[in-house]
């Protein structure tokens, strides 16, 4: 699994050809969903230890919003979508139009409902993405949505499905809206199961 750190670019640029298509997918789905123009782009693709995705969301106390799902079908495994919190509030309010709507208030369950909705978007474009480059049948569960320590999340949502996996593909994403305050970042990580990963890379051309 070393090799794994040592992909060429053409590898990776693949890698990266199924997270542009997966925000392709997202864009018109999250723009009507908004009702607003949104526009995505996929800055870099990478494969990392699952101590360096955690670190990657800031360190394993980071309070961050997810949203994650388990797959099944040909390979199993996870997608998390990471968020900061106030930039998860933005997506928000405006699906609500409530500028008061928070998802660190844990009263307020229509701003917790519209996260996952939103999570729900995006980690199935992605998926879907997988599954049409890679042509495998990919199948999403039902997704939850969280707002928690970083290292907590990825742990219980491991625990939760009984999926082991060292390795993640990271897809960082950058969301960007005139309506927005700032430009929003967001990770994705994808964790198939550990005999997973010799099937994608295999459709990939890595040997």
């Amino acid at each position: 699994m070393g090799d794994l750190f040592n992909l060429k670019n053409i590898h990776l640029d693949l890698l990266k050809e199924v997270g542009n298509i997966g925000a392709g997918n997202a864009t018109t789905s999250l723009s009507n969903l908004l009702s607003v123009p949104v526009q995505m782009s996929v800055p870099t693709v990478k494969v990392v230890s699952f101590d360096e995705m955690v670190e990657l969301t800031g360190g394993p106390e980071e309070v961050m919003a997810t949203t994650f799902l388990e797959f099944s079908g040909d390979f199993t495994g996870n997608v998390f979508f990471f968020i900061s919190p106030d930039q998860a509030d933005q997506f928000v309010q405006i699906l609500i139009q409530d500028e008061q709507q928070s998802i660190l208030n844990d009263d307020q369950k229509l701003a917790h409902s519209a996260f996952l909705e939103l999570g729900n978007i995006l980690t199935g474009s992605y998926l879907r993405a997988l599954s049409d480059f890679l042509q495998v049948n990919l199948y999403a569960h039902v997704p939850n949505a969280t707002v928690d320590m970083a290292g907590a999340i990825m742990t219980q949502g491991l625990i939760e499905t009984s999926v082991v996996s060292d390795y993640s593909i990271i897809i960082e994403t950058v969301f960007q809206s005139e309506h927005f305050k700032q430009d929003i970042k967001g990770h994705f990580f994808l964790l198939p199961d550990p005999g997973a990963f010799e099937k994608i890379f295999d459709r990939l051309g890595v040997k």
